[in-house]
């Protein structure tokens, strides 16, 4: 099963709002959803996806298992709560949301319990999130890299993680970019906008289309129906060479998803 080139991020999102962004972008033809315990709207995915009235067997659901639920047993009940408040017996993909802080909780331990709840059925593919190179390695000699379906990662324009890239691709782990528009603060680039204009296109397209000709999936956010319509055309834009190298040049290491009390060491 592969993972879909795009999908529709849910951080930050809650309530009504992330009801009404998970319902306009099935609308408008998003079947990929993400989500994570951790940002507490399962439930109302669950909703929008119920109300929706898409096929179950249409959609690409993610979520990610928060470092609280470690321990072998809590991993695998913690999973079936989520799956209960998505509303389905399985989602398509389950992510190690980070790396246990400090190592408090083995490895071995959660990714063990991560592959039993893929063979129990809970979920079609496991993965990680936020692992750097070092880590990464790690799991492969737990899991088997044929076994990690993705590493979840934060790269746009400004944050372009490329030593580790490098090695998953090497790997063959796929690449899954979150924060690809780096909070909007790509939109507002000159470059980025001058590419744009060339292109008759907006700077979101730019940035989104910037990470899927790499051959990453992209899961941006939006709480307007306008602009979950417009991201997804990024898939039909088309970058020259030329822009593709400048845009390399905007690389910064300007790292946002960074919290302090369990970031890893990062490459």
């Amino acid at each position: 099963m592969s993972i879909p080139a795009f999908g529709l991020g849910t951080f930050r999102l809650k309530g009504q709002t992330v009801i009404d962004s998970v319902r306009n972008a099935l609308d408008v033809g998003y079947r990929a959803i993400d989500t994570a315990q951790i940002y507490e709207n399962e439930a109302e995915v669950g909703q929008a996806i119920a109300e929706s009235g898409v096929a179950r067997d249409e959609l690409f659901i993610t979520t990610k298992i928060w470092i609280a639920n470690f321990h072998h047993d809590a991993l695998l009940d913690s999973l079936r709560e989520s799956l209960r408040k998505l509303r389905t017996d399985h989602v398509e993909l389950t992510l190690i949301h980070w790396p246990s802080p400090k190592d408090a909780v083995p490895m071995a331990e959660y990714l063990g319990a991560l592959a039993e709840a893929k063979s129990q059925g809970l979920t079609r593919q496991i993965g990680i999130s936020n692992f750097t190179i070092a880590q990464t390695r790690q799991a492969i000699e737990i899991l088997g890299a044929g076994a990690i379906a993705t590493n979840q990662i934060e790269v746009h324009p400004y944050l372009q993680n490329r030593a580790l890239i490098a090695f998953l691709k090497g790997q063959g782990i796929h690449v899954t970019a979150y924060m690809s528009l780096a909070y909007g603060e790509v939109l507002k680039d000159p470059v980025i906008q001058a590419i744009a204009e060339r292109h008759q296109a907006t700077p979101a397209q730019v940035a989104l289309a910037w990470a899927l000709q790499q051959g990453f999936a992209v899961i941006p956010s939006s709480t307007k129906r306008d602009n979950l319509a417009g991201n997804l055309l990024a898939a039909d834009l088309r970058l020259s060479n030329e822009d593709m190298a400048q845009i390399a040049t905007l690389d910064r290491g300007h790292r946002l998803a960074n919290p302090e009390a369990i970031a890893p060491a990062w490459d």
